[in-house]
């Protein structure tokens, strides 16, 4: 997996013993160029034991390409819904209902199974932002409810107003904290309320050792795993192009924080990506 325009490729890492699911990657975006053809990446991730893929689409546009292509790959389920960075720009042109009206509609195709990523996301979005990104979320969180979907959130710098927000609505059955960056105190409490964790190739960095800490006080059945493709470059390669075959060195890593043999740990979180998004 090369693209000239981007320069080389990490090499693909030693396959897992144990087929995992990339729990959420963005397949269509590239970075510095065009990204890798789809059927490029499903191919190379199932090389190295990663056979199935959530394709996670985060404003219209993105959500309709992903809807368009689950048809043609098997490997592939779809989440759709509109980014919490995306929202308050929607709610300024008068157009969030009608964003989230065509997101309830995606949804509806039968290999979509995931609302999200939704959120709040209190970095890239100043305080003008907040009440937009409020109101989406609080619309995803019914559209899941509604369709019976998982739900994957996205929370960066809004811990508190997350799980406030979740306790407030009636959530859907199975909730995803996606690229979960909270402390040990956030992830027992997302542990106690059932939810499922997703560790990102962040839990890798060597900085991360209270992300590591929460990963270790998580129980195997609530964990799974993920890329944020073509983001989070888990170590040894960190700051290049990230693609989902790239899951085993973060599935290593979680290994190794959670004293666990790595094959126990896939079978756990191949276990729990069907439990969460059914067979596929």
């Amino acid at each position: 997996m090369s693209d000239s325009s981007r320069g080389q490729a990490p090499p693909a890492p030693t396959p897992l013993p144990i087929p995992v699911v990339d729990n959420h990657c963005h397949l269509d975006i590239g970075r510095d160029g065009e990204p890798v053809p789809v059927a490029e990446q499903v191919a190379a991730a199932a090389r190295v034991g990663v056979n199935r893929l959530v394709q996670v689409g985060c404003d219209r546009e993105s959500a309709r390409w992903t809807v368009g292509i689950l048809d043609d790959h098997p490997a592939l389920l779809g989440g759709v819904a509109i980014h919490p960075n995306e929202a308050p720009k929607h709610a300024d042109a008068g157009e969030l209902d009608e964003a989230l009206a065509e997101i309830e509609e995606l949804a509806a195709h039968q290999r979509v199974r995931v609302i999200g990523e939704t959120g709040l996301d209190y970095f890239r979005t100043g305080p003008d932002g907040v009440a937009a990104q409020h109101e989406s979320f609080r619309a995803h969180i019914a559209i899941a409810r509604r369709t019976g979907l998982a739900l994957q959130i996205h929370d960066r710098d809004a811990h508190d107003d997350v799980l406030r927000i979740l306790a407030e609505e009636e959530t859907p059955e199975r909730v995803v904290l996606h690229c979960f960056s909270g402390d040990m105190e956030m992830a027992r409490e997302c542990v106690r309320r059932g939810y499922f964790l997703s560790f990102a190739g962040t839990v890798t960095f060597k900085n991360a050792r209270d992300l590591r800490n929460a990963l270790a006080v998580t129980p195997l059945e609530h964990l799974l795993v993920e890329t944020d493709a073509p983001y989070l470059t888990p170590s040894p390669h960190r700051g290049q192009l990230n693609a989902p075959y790239l899951v085993p060195h973060t599935v290593r890593a979680m290994a190794e924080t959670l004293n666990v043999a790595v094959p126990t740990l896939c079978e756990a979180l191949s276990a729990n990506s069907e439990a969460v998004y059914g067979p596929w």
